[in-house]
């Protein structure tokens, strides 16, 4: 974004880059996001959907990790807090709940971590920073649903986790243009570096450890 674009002004915006080790977080693709009549449809997921697939494909290929989330909660939300009382609608995810909204759109293969959580950020009392810690994963690629709420939220834990964040912003999708576009200029300024499709899968189609600190990865044409 140009200087005269920028509304956070010169104290922000800097880059954290890319590591050595990326691994790609796929956040809450689920029915409930992707259905038309589902709890928290988005108006036109499928571009993203389709996004978060290619991706998926070239973080495989290359033997980076993937790690896809989802949200549960016990019958009657007790595990749920204040979030359930703020967000009643995630009552459709609750392990009873009819219509099977919190199902995958895609496919995680078997050895593919799938971290259940309660709250909006992927970190938030899960298992994900140990998991990519021991992955030797320094660099978090996010995409997923929905952008405002744990896009945004695992994006601002990874970079408190000591992960470079790095946000694809044709991967993550909202309800409306003007809440995507915002949230994405805001993380861009403060909590991580937003890039498009192309610049994450040239690094994910490398192989782990190919890629230098900061600089981008080398793709053989």
């Amino acid at each position: 974004m140009a200087a005269a674009e920028q509304p956070h002004g010169a104290s922000f915006s800097g880059r954290v880059g890319w590591g050595r080790r990326p691994g790609l977080v796929v956040i809450d693709l689920v029915r409930a996001y992707t259905e038309a009549d589902g709890p928290f449809a988005l108006p036109d997921p499928v571009p993203a959907v389709e996004t978060i697939a290619s991706l998926v494909t070239a973080a495989r290929a290359a033997g980076h990790l993937v790690v896809w989330t989802k949200v549960r909660y016990v019958p009657g939300l007790a595990d749920g807090g204040l979030f359930v009382r703020k967000v009643p609608g995630l009552a459709a995810f609750a392990e009873n709940a009819e219509g099977r909204w919190g199902e995958l759109v895609l496919a995680p293969l078997p050895g593919e971590p799938v971290v259940v959580k309660q709250y909006a950020s992927a970190f938030f009392g899960t298992s994900l920073a140990s998991t990519f810690h021991a992955a030797g994963v320094d660099t978090v690629v996010i995409t997923g649903l929905s952008t405002s709420g744990c896009v945004r939220a695992t994006a601002t834990e990874a970079l408190n986790h000591g992960f470079r964040p790095q946000v694809v912003r044709d991967a993550c999708a909202d309800r409306t243009r003007i809440l995507h576009d915002s949230n994405l200029v805001d993380l861009d300024a403060k909590y991580a570096d937003v890039i498009d499709a192309e610049e994450a899968l040239r690094h994910l189609r490398g192989a782990p450890d190919d890629q230098a600190t900061g600089t981008e990865a080398v793709v053989d044409s």
